[in-house]
């Protein structure tokens, strides 16, 4: 399984996604500007991952701060927090991630810098175990609803590439493929940047799982035709209402699911949700450059002196969302706001499956 990011010797390695397919290429780190370059320019992607990395760029960065003690070493550690945090807006995952650093640096105050920065890599390593076993919980908890011959479509890539490994929205699909249920799987290519063509196609292309790309137009008719039995989408940020931001275009997904009968889940990991956040609404969405709107591999395919828009994101209301699988379990949209705090509700599946 392609792995999107790794620590090594002090170095930050980053699988570059944006040659994937053609060219399997890492770009070495050894300075936290370069991570953060590498989220900018989408050589890394999807909101765990950029995390994980925003947790080793910030470890990156502590790295070459020369301080005597606490107070000198977090006032130069700021620059790299805030420079690592303005890369991309929409993803949650980066904040917490970093949040998580600087809370264990603050933990680590006592103790001497040398140890601070230990500290610091070791934090980045636990959040990147976490979400491999958070994403494969996911994948249990999801599996569930995958019946023997199902075709699932899948939206963007929300797959190994976009996490620490396993994926969120690929997770359930691996996890009924290892159980030996007979699946396929659309992919959607997703413009502008075509994640699900090079990406997810790729990965499935790696498990050996049957899968067909679709342009991102065709969801529809193949719902109404009866070819798509469910789908399953990953989240970049999920609103405590359980509205969901993710990949432009899913928003379309789920409301042609909705008219036409098919199951629409969300695999959204804890760190992904957002309970600061009441209702999608208050999400930023970013927009990229017209760029990625005029070219596909490097070619222009669009007239020179008109205009694009490029929203890299888009919002889906909870009332689209069948259920929000997390790494505790499948749950309402309407749920969601009781995973905050001690009580943890955990629903009957059976209740939720359609």
């Amino acid at each position: 399984m392609l792995r999107a990011i790794e620590h090594r010797g002090g170095k930050v390695l980053i699988l570059d996604q944006s040659k994937l397919p053609h060219h399997i290429e890492d770009v070495e780190c050894s300075d936290w500007r370069q991570v953060a370059d590498c989220i900018k320019t989408l050589k890394i992607r999807g909101a765990p991952a950029i995390g994980i990395a925003a947790a080793m760029g910030a470890a990156l960065g502590a790295d070459s701060i020369k301080a005597g003690d606490f107070e000198e070493f977090i006032r130069k550690l700021e620059p790299v927090l805030s420079g690592l945090l303005s890369t991309r807006p929409t993803a949650v995952n980066l904040k917490w991630a970093l949040e998580r650093a600087k809370g264990r640096a603050f933990a680590e105050r006592e103790h001497p810098v040398a140890d601070i920065k230990e500290a610091l890599w070791r934090e980045a390593e636990e959040i990147h175990a976490e979400d491999i076993a958070a994403n494969k919980a996911i994948g249990r908890w999801g599996a569930q609803f995958i019946k023997d011959g199902d075709t699932i479509l899948t939206h963007c890539n929300a797959g190994a590439l976009a996490t620490g490994g396993y994926g969120t929205a690929t997770a359930p699909i691996f996890v009924a493929h290892e159980e030996g249920r007979k699946i396929n799987v659309i992919v959607d290519e997703t413009r502008p940047v075509l994640q699900g063509a090079r990406l997810t196609a790729l990965e499935m292309k790696e498990a050996g799982i049957p899968a067909t790309l679709i342009t991102d137009n065709s969801a529809g008719a193949l719902m109404r035709k009866g070819e798509i039995d469910l789908a399953i989408v990953g989240t970049d940020r999920t609103a405590r209402n359980g509205d969901v931001a993710n990949k432009i275009g899913t928003y379309s997904v789920a409301v042609l699911a909705r008219e036409n009968g098919v199951p629409f889940y969300v695999a959204a990991p804890m760190s992904s949700i957002d309970f600061a956040m009441p209702s999608g609404d208050m999400i930023p969405v970013e927009e990229r450059s017209e760029d990625e709107v005029f070219h596909i591999g490097g070619v222009r395919i669009a007239p020179h002196g008109i205009k694009a828009r490029n929203m890299a994101f888009d919002i889906t209301p909870a009332r689209y969302v069948t259920a929000i699988i997390t790494e505790l379990g499948a749950f309402r949209p309407k749920d969601i706001k009781k995973l905050n705090g001690p009580a943890l509700a955990e629903l009957n599946l059976e209740e939720i499956r359609l």
